[in-house]
This record gives C-alpha cells, structure tokens and sequence, in this order.
C-alpha cells in the first residue's frame, strides 16, 4: 500500500488504447514507465489525450486494451478492472472538487475515512497537513469562504493526507492566475517530493511541465510522440511537433548543403548557411528540402552593422517588426529573409521597429527536420521567457 507500506509505487503504462463511442481514438498503444518516487508531466494540447489517459489510471475509466500496473501488480487490462478505491491513488482535479457543507478541516479528514483511525486523530492530521500547505487558520471556513488558489490548496492537503502511492494532477492549475499558479506549482513540487508519492501531472502549460518534472510524456492525437527528462526533450525534440509544442523562435525552409558527422548539417537558408542538429533526418535517405526549427534561448540579437553584408555561418540578417516589454529586457519580433519571423527573440536593449539586425543562432538550438508535418509554428507571438532561458549549452 503506497506510502502507508513505505514506498510509493512504480508505474507501468502498456500498450494502452481507448476509442470514444464514436469509434474515434482517444488513446494508441501508450506506453511509459514512472520509477517510484518520479514526478512525471503528461503534455500535450486539446484532444491529445492525456485527460482520458490519466481517468484510466485512476480507475474512472475503462480501457480498450493493454494494461495498467502498480508495482508489478495488474490494476487494468486482461479483463481486471480495479475500482479507484482500491487504488492508493489521490486526485487533484482542475474544479477543487470540494464538498461544499464540509469545512475545510473536515475536507481533508474525509480522505482518511478508509483509514482505521478515530475522528480526533483524523482531525489532528488534517489540521497538520492544512498548515503544511499554509491555511491553518482557514480551517473552519467552507470553501465558498476561501479563494480560489485556497481551495486548490485544501484539495491538495486532501490528497496529500492520507499518503497515496499515486498522486494524480488534473490540470490543477489553469483556473489560477499567473502569480498564484507559480506559488503553488512551487508548493505542489515541494510537497509531493516530500512525501515520496508518484506523481502523474497533465497540463497544456509548456513551461509548468519543464518546472515540475523528472520526466515529460508528449502526447499528441493519442499518441505518446516523446518520453524523456526535460532537457532532453528540450535539446533534441524527435519530431517537429515535439520541438515546436516546447517553444521556438519560429523555423525557415531550406535544404541540404552538406552533413557534419552524423547529427549534424548545414542548411543553406536563402543566401545564408545555418549549422543544426539533424532531427529526424538520416544521412542514408536523402530529404533535400528542410525545415531549420529555431528555439528562441538560440538566438542572439545586435544592431546591424556596414560589415553585415559578410555573414558567417548561423548569422542571418533581419528587420524589427513588433518589439515587448518583459521586464529585464525586450522580446523582439524579427523578420528575415522571404517574409519568414522569429518571435520573442530576446534583448537586454530595446530596438525600434524598423531597425536593421544581426540574428547569431546557436546550433545547438537549431534543428532540421523533414517536410513531414512541417507547418506553422504554434508558439505564440511573444515567446515563453522560462523556456527561453533554458541554457542551450546542455547536451
């Protein structure tokens, strides 16, 4: 049994398929393993799946096919279905889920009922886990009387309670505010390393995946498409959705001049050479025309200067169109050759729009992918600066 045992559980995901009654696919043959202990995130859009994956693991939902195991042990698939309850998992749902005639002291204590425990003892670990999550004296109030980030912290002290192997996250954050959503994706981290519990987190929030996981699932159309720690999956995205659901700059079509070793090429971009990481590209099947995919840490911003016109290697050479304020700097929106923009391309020093530039694009942040699936960057105009400021020296 999870922590009350000692130890959380493993968690293994194999070959996991589910259609809607429409016969549409929600889920295609997932698979994916979480150590004991590891926080993992599930990324991925709209209708990608990781919401039907993650009711499957929690036992609301049934699956197609495959199976779902606890520490070795089979909760679904080969004609078994465990209930929830029978699960040692907690949920934290997006909605707080919250009975609203309970206090909050009286929600947390609820989760402890199975427990054998007396009322006093259930109440003195829900008034400690309350003040672990910093509302020791909203414990009497319901939760029509807290906030809203105050009730998503009762949910969490509910699910924390009881010491669940399995710690499942339903987006808990998107209903928050940017500052509040920081705070407590910090309190969630912390807490639930604290308790030793697995952890599986789903969320659309790029940013909230790299801050919170030891591992990262992209789902997209029902298909796991990329399992790996986060810098891996930033430094070598395996698909042009993978690099562009994780932030880019923006990415320019070109073809291929010539191959450095295996991992490497040069793209000749307009008049220009960019040095990249080879994606998905095999020297062995030639694919001349490219997409050079540009994370937004790789590109370097400076006035133009008379001596422009002799570009090197990775320099290209651009015009401000729409410039931010972000803070501690500028994000720039550059336009270079053939119309083609980079976003968010950052700058200690603001640069008027209609000012002539010098982009330097570090390769290790620069990635050449096939046509396949290439199309419009979904990064937004203004760049994510937490994924930004990743070190593009990571290997």
């Amino acid at each position: 049994m999870g922590l009350a045992g000692g130890t959380a559980p493993s968690l293994r995901i194999d070959g996991v398929s589910k259609s809607y009654v429409s016969g549409k696919l929600a889920l295609d043959q997932v698979r994916f393993q979480a150590r004991s202990g590891e926080f993992v995130v599930l990324l991925g859009p709209s209708g990608s799946g990781k919401s039907t994956l993650i009711r499957l693991i929690a036992g609301i939902e049934t699956l197609d096919s495959g199976e779902i195991a606890f520490d070795g042990k089979t909760v679904a698939g080969g004609g078994k279905h465990l209930p929830p309850e029978e699960r040692d998992l907690a949920m934290v749902f997006q909605d707080y889920a919250l009975w609203p005639h309970m206090k909050a002291v009286e929600n947390v204590a609820f989760a402890l009922r199975r427990l054998k425990m007396g009322a006093s003892e259930r109440r003195r670990k829900a008034l400690e886990m309350l003040d672990r999550v910093g509302l020791a004296t909203h414990a009497e109030q319901y939760p029509n009387d807290l906030s809203g980030g105050e009730q998503q912290r009762v949910a969490l002290a509910r699910a924390l309670v009881a010491k669940p192997g399995l710690l499942l996250f339903d987006e808990p954050l998107s209903n928050l505010d940017a500052d509040l959503r920081e705070r407590l994706r910090v309190e969630i981290a912390s807490l639930t390393r604290e308790c030793g519990s697995t952890a599986v987190y789903i969320t659309h929030d790029q940013s909230e995946a790299f801050a919170l996981a030891d591992k990262i699932g992209v789902l997209h159309a029902g298909k796991l498409v990329q399992y790996s720690t986060p810098e891996a999956l930033y430094t070598a995205p395996e698909t042009p959705f993978v690099a562009r659901f994780t932030g880019l700059a923006g990415e320019l079509p070109g073809c291929i001049e010539s191959w450095i070793g295996d991992e490497t090429v040069v793209v000749r971009v307009g008049d220009t050479r960019i040095k990249a990481r080879a994606g998905n590209l095999d020297r062995n099947k030639p694919s001349a025309n490219v997409h050079v995919l540009i994370r937004t840490a790789a590109a370097t911003l400076t006035p133009a200067t008379v001596d422009d016109h002799q570009r090197a290697t990775n320099e290209l050479s651009g015009t401000v169109c729409d410039v931010a304020f972000r803070g501690r700097g500028y994000d720039h929106v550059i336009e270079v050759a053939n119309g083609h923009r980079l976003v968010g391309v950052f700058g200690p020093d603001r640069l008027d729009r209609g000012s002539e530039v010098k982009l330097s694009l570090d390769p290790v942040g620069c990635f050449a992918f096939g046509d396949v699936d290439a199309g419009v960057t979904t990064t937004p105009l203004v760049a994510d600066r937490s994924l930004a400021s990743l070190s593009m020296s990571t290997s």
